[in-house]
């Protein structure tokens, strides 16, 4: 497991089972350029809140704010191309949360181009995202040419899958053209189906997809003990659909492995896993990298800096409210879980090998 390489400054400080370095992040090196994915988005507080169940007060998540705050402040001196969130935007499926995030995510609209995924907390069991769709509609999004569309459907039950919830985008940085994916939890077969035309038309460009479940507990677990301790990896269970809905390892043989394209599945869910990696090669022997985190709401989130002219990505684990570089935390103390770099081979052209 590769070490991380940060040139990056130095102390460090262990608060709330985290630690890290309290530094201000260097900018990327010329030619780069970084993808932020947010992980999961639980952490709210106020009326109605699973943290704060007695509380009267008015719902706030500052570390959502936070986040996005950050992003602001950072687009140009860290080269922020895309923003990708990997779901459960929301604890509580209901309008005040929902209002939270949606003034959360206007601090960056239309700044950067961004994604929603949508996680099992933001819809019902049966895949209702009625709420999510009233706040990010596919009409919050078209104008921006950034965005490529998003999966429809023609039956009466547009509440599910539909507007929005199933999503693509298109960008280049670097010389390198990419196209986004973002799939609801436990994707049904006709949204993988559109999925992969999407994936097929834009063969020539490198794939990331952001779905919500994807590593952790292989096996549903019996017992809690069973979330920390169980044998990880890719999932094959399910919260979401009944039984139209697949395991995450039932998409990666249905989709991921079936795109010579795909190169970085992000995904969050499992805040008892935290951060987990696995590199598989897809039917074409090309590898798929997939890349788990879901720091509970507590500060950290992603930074995917992309490093061309290395062929690698570096990732950095940063809070963006303690303002550290995260390098441990109780569950991982490991700082390789949480500063690591993976290949990324390109060619001079942005077409996947």
């Amino acid at each position: 497991m590769p070490r991380p390489r940060l040139p990056l400054l130095l102390a460090c400080l262990c608060t709330l089972g985290f630690s890290g370095r309290t530094v201000a992040l260097e900018p990327p090196p010329p030619g780069s350029f970084t993808v932020v994915v947010i992980p999961d988005t639980q952490g709210y507080r106020g009326r109605g809140a699973k943290a704060t169940p007695e509380s009267t007060d008015p719902v706030t998540n500052p570390v959502f704010r936070n986040h996005t705050h950050w992003i602001r402040e950072n687009l140009s001196a860290q080269n922020i191309v895309f923003v990708s969130h990997v779901g459960d935007i929301v604890d509580v499926n209901h309008e005040d949360q929902w209002q939270v995030a949606r003034d959360c995510l206007d601090v960056i609209h239309g700044l950067v181009p961004y994604s929603l995924t949508v996680g099992n907390h933001d819809m019902t069991a049966q895949g209702d995202a009625s709420l999510f769709q009233r706040h990010f509609p596919r009409a919050r999004f078209s104008s921006f040419p950034w965005y490529a569309g998003s999966y429809t459907h023609g039956r009466p039950d547009q509440r599910v899958s539909a507007d929005n919830v199933n999503s693509h985008q298109l960008f280049s940085a670097g010389g390198i053209d990419f196209v986004h994916l973002s799939l609801e939890c436990n994707s049904p077969d006709e949204v993988l189906a559109w999925a992969g035309e999407v994936l097929t038309r834009h063969r020539d460009r490198h794939a990331l997809i952001t779905t919500h479940m994807d590593l952790g507990p292989i096996e549903k677990p019996a017992t809690n003990e069973g979330y920390f301790a169980d044998p990880k990896g890719r999932m094959r269970w399910t919260k979401i659909h009944g039984p139209r809905g697949n395991s995450p390892a039932q998409i990666w043989n249905k989709l991921y492995s079936r795109h010579d394209n795909v190169r970085l599945i992000f995904s969050g869910d499992q805040s008892r896993t935290v951060s987990s990696r696995l590199t598989n090669p897809g039917q074409g022997g090309r590898p798929v990298h997939a890349l788990m985190s879901d720091y509970t709401s507590s500060g950290p989130l992603r930074l995917y800096r992309f490093l061309p002219a290395r062929e690698e990505i570096q990732v950095i684990t940063y809070d963006t409210t303690r303002r550290e570089i995260v390098t441990s935390t109780r569950l991982l103390p490991d700082p390789a879980f949480h500063q690591f770099s993976i290949p990324f081979p390109v060619r001079s052209s942005s077409a996947p090998r």
